[in-house]
């Protein structure tokens, strides 16, 4: 098997066709049992969750259209793509360009697929290569998977490097005061992570917010231009809530799928050193993926004044300042999760490092089944 070719010090390129079916596998095994990792916060509301699950099923999706688009990589040396960029270092995830690339494919797509047989023709063509030249028939193949790849991109509903702000409608009071869930989702560029983010508000408008021509362009400007895993939530929730004097962010989380550790595919530091190579799990036994989730709260609304006359409602939020962890991040409380197969568990919970003392470990029995523990 070819090895991962260095393209800097914290990128690789697959550049061997099962190098990469192996990396893709992986994903599509971790994303199943992230799934149900999102049922089992029971802290979260069941909108919330459903709202993650479905983020969860569009990077599900992406990985299986970049999985076509790559099946034929090192095969063909003289076509592209050659070779699938992912960050080893940060997150085990494609690198930004990758994800950008993808988006940018699917602004073509009448093109692309205009120009390429049908699948029912490729795969009569290959037959007939096969019997005539008695030789795999490479290009051919590879026709096919980009074939695939395109048709992947036409389904829609997957994870882009930018998914836009959505507002769900939760409830309305006597005083006309409407709330919603927002939510949104960024695969961050400085990371290689995909980002999902909600917030809970209550909207004191005439207009509500769903119905508002006006507002909700701005707030889905506004809060796409902040979501950078590189602030803090209290940064985000207090610009949107003086920019927006009639919408009162209550509750802002932040999930971040990732990283993803693989002993395989990306250089584990820290308390996971070592804990992956000297489990030995084989081929779909070496990984284990982060799942943090931070939360800021609004402990209480003010009153204060704008201008001459008036005044506006403003938010308080919740800090923990003897939590460090959540302190740091501008957060009032923030829940850290593993997930790993059971092998890999047994070596963690036997040298039992301090950096994973206070992380939620969800485990993978051999029979798929996923066990908590702490």
């Amino acid at each position: 098997m070819t090895e991962p070719s260095d393209l800097t010090a914290d990128h690789l390129a697959l550049n061997d066709s099962l190098l990469t079916r192996r990396y893709f596998a992986k994903f599509e095994r971790i994303l199943t049992h992230l799934d149900a990792v999102a049922e089992g916060q029971d802290w979260l509301g069941r909108s919330e969750v459903n709202i993650i699950r479905g983020y969860l099923q569009a990077l599900s999706r992406s990985f299986r259209a970049l999985s076509n688009k790559y099946l034929m990589a090192g095969r063909v040396s003289t076509l592209l793509p050659r070779s699938l960029d992912i960050d080893v270092t940060d997150s085990g995830f494609p690198v930004y360009r990758e994800v950008m690339q993808m988006a940018n494919d699917a602004q073509q797509l009448d093109q692309h697929l205009g120009n390429l047989p049908s699948e029912t023709e490729l795969k009569k063509d290959m037959v007939r290569h096969i019997l005539n030249q008695l030789a795999p028939p490479l290009k051919l193949q590879y026709a096919l998977s980009q074939r695939l790849y395109y048709e992947a991109l036409a389904a829609g509903n997957l994870f882009w490097p930018q998914n836009d702000p959505q507002i769900v409608w939760i409830s309305s009071d006597d005083d006309r005061r409407h709330s919603f869930i927002l939510h949104w989702a960024s695969y961050d560029s400085q990371v290689n992570i995909p980002t999902i983010y909600l917030m809970l508000l209550e909207d004191s408008g005439a207009i509500p917010l769903n119905k508002d021509r006006n507002r909700w362009p701005e707030v889905q400007g506004h809060l796409m231009a902040q979501s950078v895993l590189a602030l803090k939530l209290l940064t985000i929730a207090k610009g949107f809530d003086q920019d927006f004097d009639d919408l009162h962010p209550k509750v802002l989380r932040r999930i971040e799928v990732g990283p993803m550790y693989s002993d395989h595919f990306t250089h584990q530091t820290g308390p996971l050193g070592g804990i992956l190579a000297d489990a030995h799990g084989g081929a779909g036994n070496d990984w284990a993926l982060a799942w943090t989730i931070e939360t800021l709260l609004s402990d209480r609304a003010e009153t204060q004044k704008k201008g001459w006359f008036g005044s506006v409602e403003r938010e308080v939020f919740r800090l923990d300042h003897f939590d460090a962890v959540a302190s740091d991040s501008g957060a009032s409380d923030v829940h850290r999760s593993i997930i790993l197969p059971q092998r890999p568990y047994q070596v963690l919970a036997e040298r039992d490092p301090p950096g994973f003392r206070g992380v939620r470990k969800y485990v993978v029995s051999e029979t798929g089944q996923i066990l908590s523990y702490r």
